[in-house]
């Protein structure tokens, strides 16, 4: 499409989004202000091709439109409130000992973890008065800025996975309470939320300064839980024979003798909304 004249910001016209997408004008501009109920997988597949959108915005525009519907079904979202691992998952976290293993929603609760996940989120669960939360940890506790050495990396992931959990399940209270706590008290949040970025976070390599043995470069693999929709299980490792591996073990043996043989994930009361 030509660039034309007198444009005073980047990007496309509704009209030319329109004319891209196949649609009428006044048709998107209803979708684009929220009348999304109703519009077609075709629709939206024009729209995202339209607009340019990877795979993470294509299903992020996917989960708007379907929580929009009438008939759209409130997703099963598990709280630190309502989960209670099964035995045989923390037997399964417990059996990963090369790393730190967790399980967390999208809200970014710790739900589940192993002594080294235990000890590597040490600072995250030593916050007082709060279930350890990774969303709150990164934006209001000043410990953040020096483990995760690039921070504003890490801000930007951790507002993308609320935002991404936002357009599955928006009408969910726990997650809106969280967003609005850490919008009222961090500046930094603020910002970041307005820009409306989502992004798909299942691997890659991160590196953290950790307060007992310092600077590790980990691999880390996000599996969604095929028995428990919206429940993240991750798994960090360090490159075998690497200085990293060597502070791994330092911390691992550093939790033995923190949490000793009695360590077991927080108890978490049952409830049935999740």
């Amino acid at each position: 499409m030509p660039a034309g004249a007198n444009r005073r910001v980047k990007g496309l016209r509704r009209s030319e989004v329109a004319i891209l997408a196949g649609l009428s004008v006044e048709y998107y501009t209803r979708l684009e202000r929220g009348a999304i109920s109703g519009a077609s997988g075709q629709v939206l597949e024009s729209i995202a091709r339209a607009l340019c959108l990877d795979d993470a915005e294509r299903a992020h525009l996917l989960n708007l439109a379907n929580a929009s519907s009438p008939a759209a079904r409130r997703p099963r979202r598990r709280t630190s409130k309502s989960y209670v691992p099964h035995q045989s998952l923390q037997w399964a976290l417990d059996a990963i000992t090369a790393g730190p293993a967790f399980v967390r929603n999208g809200r970014m609760d710790l739900l589940a973890v192993n002594p080294l996940a235990r000890a590597f989120y040490k600072d995250c669960y030593e916050m007082p008065g709060q279930s350890p939360n990774i969303a709150r940890f990164t934006f209001l506790d000043e410990r953040a800025y020096q483990f995760y050495p690039d921070w504003d990396a890490f801000a930007e992931v951790t507002v993308s996975i609320l935002r991404t959990e936002a357009g599955r399940d928006p009408r969910n209270k726990d997650l809106h309470d969280l967003i609005g706590e850490l919008g009222t008290r961090s500046e930094e949040f603020r910002r970041r939320w307005g820009a409306h970025n989502v992004r798909h976070h299942g691997t890659g390599f991160k590196t953290f300064n950790h307060p007992i043995v310092g600077e590790m470069t980990l691999a880390f693999e996000g599996l969604e839980m095929a028995a428990e929709p919206g429940l993240t299980l991750t798994i960090y490792t360090a490159e075998p024979g690497s200085p990293s591996a060597e502070r791994m073990q330092l911390l691992a043996s550093w939790a033995a003798s923190e949490y000793g043989n009695a360590f077991q994930a927080a108890p978490a009361k049952t409830r049935t909304d999740g």
